[in-house]
C-alpha cells in the first residue's frame, strides 16, 4: 500500500496561553501603540527588547515591524545610500537584496557552497568591492564564522547578520547575531517565533542603534525604549537621522515574548525532527545531505538537500511525485520565481554575472519545512516518500 502524507506543511503551534493572555490585556487596554503607556511603565515592546537583549547577551535591541524592515534599517544606520554597493549571498530570498535596493545600494552577490553557506573564497575575492557584508544564514547553516570575521576584519568591512533563520543558533558556542555589527531577526509566522510580521534589530554599537531607534519612529520618545544607549548619545542623530517609521506594537510583542523564552526547547524539538528526517534519507541514490559542521548548533526548522546534476525534468518530476503523496518541497533552481523560491538572477533591480560552481549548486537544492506540528513519526514518513520518490526517478534515467 502506498503512504500518503496527511499534514499540513505550513500549519504552526498555537500561541502560548500566557501569549494569548497578555495580548488580551493589551486588547483590554486599547493601549497598542508601544509608546502609549503609563507613567514610569515600559510596555510590551520595551519589556521585549530589554529581555531578548539579555537572552542573546548584547547590549541594545530594537523591536520592529519585519525582519527586512530591521535590514533597512541597519543599512541606514550605517549611512549605505545610493550607489554604495554591497556584499551578499547568492543564496538568499528576496528581502535580502530587496533591503540594499530600497536604500539605493547595489547588491554584490558571493557564491555558495555545497554546505549552503557563503563561499568565503569568493568573498575574499570581492572584498575590495564593498565595506559593508549583508551576511545571509540562509535556511538556518552558519559558514565557518571565524574565518569570515578575518576576512571582513582585514578589510575592513563591517558585517550585518541576517538571522531570520538563526534565531537561537551559534557557531562554536557564539550565538548567531553576536559576530557583526549588527543582526537582524524576523517573527514572521514561518520563523523561530511567530508574531506575524515582527523583527528585531540587535548590537553592542551605542550610535549604530541610537540612528536605528530614531529612524524606526520614535520620535523623541526614546527614553521609553528598554534596551537602548543613554540620551546623550542620542543628543549627536537626533536632528540628523529621519523618521522612518517602522515600530512594533504592543500587541505583537506580548505574543513573541513567551515564545522567546522557550525558544531553547523549541529548538531542541526542531532538531529532533530534523534529525528523523535527515536520518530517513541517507543513502539515497542521486541525493545529497548536506553535512552539517560539528562547531554549528542550529534550529532545523526546514531542511535542504541537493539532487546535484539534475536535469529540471527530472527535479520537477520528483517534486510532482512528492506532491501526490502530500509531502511538500521548494525547488530553488527553477528559472522562475515560486512562491518565496527565487535566486539571484531573479532579481533583475540588481545586477549580476552568472557564476557556475553558485549555478550548479542552486540547480541542486530542495528545501522542505518542519513545522512543529510534525511528530516524529510523521517526519519518519515525509523521509521514506522521498527517499522512495527521488529513488525511483534516478534509477529510471
Amino acid at each position: 500500500m502506498t503512504e500518503i502524507f496527511t499534514g499540513n506543511f505550513t500549519q504552526q503551534e498555537p500561541i502560548p496561553q500566557e501569549g494569548i493572555d497578555a495580548a488580551m490585556a493589551v486588547l483590554q487596554s486599547g493601549r497598542l501603540h508601544r509608546y502609549n503607556v503609563a507613567e514610569g511603565e515600559l510596555g510590551e515592546v520595551s519589556l521585549l527588547e530589554q529581555e531578548f537583549a539579555a537572552q542573546l547577551g548584547v547590549s541594545y535591541c530594537l523591536a520592529v515591524a519585519s525582519g527586512g524592515y530591521a535590514m533597512g534599517a541597519a543599512l541606514r544606520a550605517m549611512e549605505v545610500g545610493p550607489g554604495d554597493k554591497v556584499l551578499t549571498n547568492a543564496f538568499t530570498l528576496a528581502p535580502v537584496p530587496g533591503a540594499i535596493a530600497s536604500v539605493g545600494a547595489v547588491p554584490v552577490f558571493v557564491g555558495v557552497t555545497e554546505e549552503l553557506v557563503i563561499d568565503l573564497e569568493d568573498l575574499a575575492a570581492k572584498a575590495d568591492q564593498a565595506d559593508v557584508l549583508m551576511l545571509s544564514h540562509m535556511r538556518g547553516h552558519l559558514c565557518d564564522m571565524d574565518a569570515l570575521m578575518e576576512i571582513c576584519a582585514a578589510k575592513k568591512i563591517r558585517v550585518i547578520e541576517d538571522c531570520a533563520h538563526t534565531m537561537g543558533a551559534s557557531w562554536r558556542g557564539k550565538a548567531s547575531g553576536l559576530w557583526g555589527d549588527m543582526a537582524c531577526y524576523s517573527t514572521q509566522t514561518y520563523k523561530h517565533a511567530n508574531s506575524g510580521e515582527g523583527g528585531l534589530l540587535v548590537s553592542d554599537d551605542a550610535d549604530l542603534m541610537a540612528r536605528a531607534t530614531i529612524l524606526s519612529g520614535s520620535y523623541m520618545l526614546y527614553e521609553r525604549h528598554g534596551a537602548v544607549p543613554p540620551a546623550e548619545v542620542f543628543e549627536k542623530v537626533k536632528y540628523t537621522t529621519p523618521n522612518v517609521s517602522g515600530r512594533m506594537d504592543h500587541l505583537r510583542a506580548a505574543i513573541l515574548r513567551p515564545q522567546l523564552q522557550a525558544l531553547p526547547e523549541q529548538a531542541e524539538r526542531w532538531n529532533a525532527r530534523y534529525k528523523v528526517v535527515e536520518a530517513g534519507l541517507r543513502e539515497t541514490p542521486g541525493l545529497t545531505i548536506v553535512e552539517r559542521p560539528e562547531e554549528e548548533y542550529f534550529v532545523g526548522s526546514s531542511i535542504q538537500f541537493l539532487l546535484l546534476d539534475w536535469t529540471a525534468d527530472k527535479v520537477n518530476e520528483v517534486i510532482d511525485r512528492c506532491k501526490a503523496r502530500g509531502v511538500e518541497l521548494k525547488w530553488f533552481g527553477g528559472r522562475e520565481p515560486v512562491a518565496f523560491t527565487s535566486r539571484y538572477d531573479s532579481w533583475r533591480y540588481a545586477p549580476s554575472e552568472p557564476m557556475t560552481r553558485t549555478d550548479r549548486v542552486l540547480d541542486g537544492i530542495i528545501d522542505m519545512r518542519i513545522p512543529l506540528t510534525f511528530s516524529e513519526e510523521d517526519c519518519a514518513l515525509i523521509a521514506r516518500i522521498i527517499k522512495a520518490e527521488v529513488s525511483a526517478v534516478f534509477q529510471a534515467g
